[in-house]
């Protein structure tokens, strides 16, 4: 196979000085290379030999500089490149294997990639591919053939195959204000116009709908190694913010030296030395502490600049629609798994942009809402019961997810509370109706208490626990600054038991209602993530539940009543797939009196009217 690779890769073309010159069957060659990736083994082997032959920067990167008015080959061309350059994770089954030979492959493959990577720092070549988006943009949709609607989805995949690529600080040297790999590739995108076809698809009403989430995902790593309040605070000279910082950093540096010169004067020393040949009490590997791995780095100033400019006119023309669009995607289930987790990156992002930049609220409605609040809190609450139940390697993944969800929710305090302070009297206002729903509400207030009693350090990392602190802060601060400005604050408590009943009869007895705090804590503790869950697809909903009986004795307004009451004892069995189920089923036999909600409820409405079901008294014999 080695050699047939070979002689497939020479008889692509040639470069003959600064010109590549293709052979006659180029075509089929490069059709040849992708059935040879196709066929390629749990090893990578293929792969590994095409990267090792450098194929990518030698041939097809100069063969689409040369030939890229030749539609047939272009197109060709540009699959082979989406699937030499797709994530190393997605090359071992979606898992990185543990077994060294194995592991040592994947990293071969890493590397490979990281050179590609390198090659794309070219500005020629991105123009060519912004040239080939913009083509197609500027077609009229009737006029757009199934060939070119691909070809336009390929193209934003493989940008975001070339930006999804881990950097390496020990292979690439950098400093901070120091242009990586990935600058450079950024930079590359700015010059060639790439970044405007970006902000025109998602402001574009015609081509979001189809292409957001691609759009969402390129955004979120271009911003992969930025922090919001170093791009807020971007000027034209070196900020004062900067200089502290870096102060802050050599200071830090020289107590670290000393602390270390320190040490080593103690290790020789008899007095502190017995402690020296102690063995350490060994931790199992699936109880270690979780390594938090978020690189982020201080770019050049001009990088820094652009992206500046690219959040301001993202907030201005798109933050709003792109993030609705996405919203109904992830709620009409047409993305893949781990797609929401773009989501609630942009969404802490972007909002935190705002906040520190310019402060406007309007940027950013849609997602400063109620329903985002109800969003977050399900989100947290399903990754919390992941994580829970999770074990090894999937566990550690659902806590970088519910460190995402988190993050966002901060950040939507953190927003709620600057809007408390506005002088603007409208955003005041309603400020202190969102604050109302989410003082009132229960679950908003111990989310909190619920994470911090189960946080475990093999599950998720110290910076999760740090942001849950700090979020635990912030809500506790603004819930009393709230509370002394609004002395009628009605806020929904867990009842005190109530005292003996009177004598009941048997009957009466065993269908005893339980107290109002019994039902909260029941539903906050364990019915409310599974419901959650349910709702969003993470668990399955019951199939062929009937809530009428057209043989049944009883009349539509008795099976009415009878619905209600089963749908509230499926609940309050642990059954939420079938309380869904039924809920659903008697919508469309009783439409008329909206008891079981509307046609066209979304979720988050579906959620808390099947809690008003668990925790309403209804009548039982």
């Amino acid at each position: 196979m080695e050699v047939e690779l070979q002689a497939t890769c020479s008889a692509l073309g040639y470069l003959e000085g600064s010109e590549y010159v293709k052979e006659p069957d180029c075509l089929e060659t490069v059709k040849d290379l992708i059935r040879f990736l196709r066929r390629d083994t749990d090893v990578c082997d293929i792969r590994r030999q095409l990267g090792n032959a450098q194929i990518l920067q030698n041939d097809l990167i100069p063969m689409v500089k040369a030939y890229h008015d030749d539609k047939d080959l272009f197109d060709t061309v540009v699959k082979l490149l989406v699937n030499l350059t797709q994530p190393v994770i997605s090359c071992f089954n979606n898992e990185i294997p543990d077994e060294k030979t194995l592991r040592n492959n994947c990293l071969e493959v890493e590397g490979y990639l990281q050179d590609y990577k390198e090659a794309f720092i070219d500005e020629e070549l991105f123009g060519i591919l912004a040239a080939k988006i913009q083509n197609i943009l500027k077609m009229e949709w009737e006029e757009r053939r199934e060939e070119d609607r691909l070809l336009l989805e390929r193209l934003f995949v493989l940008v975001r195959n070339v930006l999804l690529v881990p950097a390496d600080p020990d292979r690439e040297q950098r400093t901070e204000d120091d242009a990586s790999t990935h600058d450079q590739v950024l930079w590359s995108m700015h010059t060639s116009g790439l970044e405007d076809l970006i902000l025109y698809v998602a402001s574009s009403d015609r081509e979001r709908s189809h292409l957001c989430m691609h759009i969402m995902e390129i955004i979120a790593l271009i911003f992969k190694e930025q922090e919001p309040e170093t791009l807020a605070s971007a000027g034209v000279q070196r900020s004062l913010t900067e200089k502290e910082k870096d102060q802050k950093e050599l200071e830090q540096a020289r107590e670290r030296e000393k602390a270390q010169k320190k040490a080593n004067i103690l290790k020789f020393s008899a007095r502190f030395s017995y402690d020296i040949g102690k063995n350490r009490k060994k931790i199992s590997k699936n109880r270690a502490p979780i390594k938090t791995d978020d690189p982020k780095r201080r770019s050049t100033l001009s990088m820094r600049l652009s992206l500046k400019e690219f959040c301001i006119q993202f907030l201005i023309n798109a933050y709003n629609p792109l993030m609705r669009a996405v919203k109904d995607a992830l709620t009409h289930k047409t993305t893949q798994d781990n797609d929401e987790t773009f989501y609630l990156w942009a969404m802490r992002f972007f909002m935190e942009f705002c906040r520190l930049y310019c402060k406007r609220v309007d940027f950013i409605s849609e997602t400063m809402s109620m329903s985002a609040f109800h969003y977050i809190y399900t989100q947290l609450c399903t990754y919390y019961e992941s994580v829970r139940l999770g074990k090894g390697e999937e566990c550690k993944i659902w806590g970088r997810r519910s460190h995402l969800a988190l993050k966002a929710y901060q950040e939507l305090l953190r927003t709620l509370d600057f809007m408390s302070r506005s002088p603007d009297k409208q955003i005041r206002e309603s400020a202190k109706v969102i604050q109302s729903n989410v003082f009132y509400m229960i679950e908003y207030r111990d989310v909190f208490v619920t994470l911090l009693k189960n946080f475990k350090e093999h599950q998720c990392s110290r910076a999760y626990l740090c942001d849950l602190v700090e979020s635990t802060h912030i809500f506790l601060k603004m819930l009393e600054a709230f509370t002394k400005k609004n002395k009628n604050l009605v806020v929904q408590g867990k009842k005190k038991k109530r005292g003996k009943r009177k004598q009941k009869s048997q009957a009466a007895a065993a269908v005893d209602e339980p107290t109002q705090e019994e039902l909260e804590t029941i539903w906050s503790e364990d019915i409310s993530s599974h419901v959650s869950a349910c709702l969003q697809g993470a668990e399955t909903i019951a199939e062929e539940v009937s809530p009428f009986d057209a043989a049944s004795d009883m009349d539509m307004d008795q099976q009415r009543v009878e619905a209600m009451l089963r749908i509230q004892s499926s609940l309050r069995d642990g059954r939420s797939g079938e309380a869904i189920a039924l809920f659903r089923a008697a919508r469309e036999v009783w439409p008329e009196g909206e008891e079981f909600g509307s046609q066209d409820m979304a979720e988050e409405e579906e959620f808390t009217a099947l809690r008003e079901i668990f925790m309403a008294s209804l009548p039982r014999e």
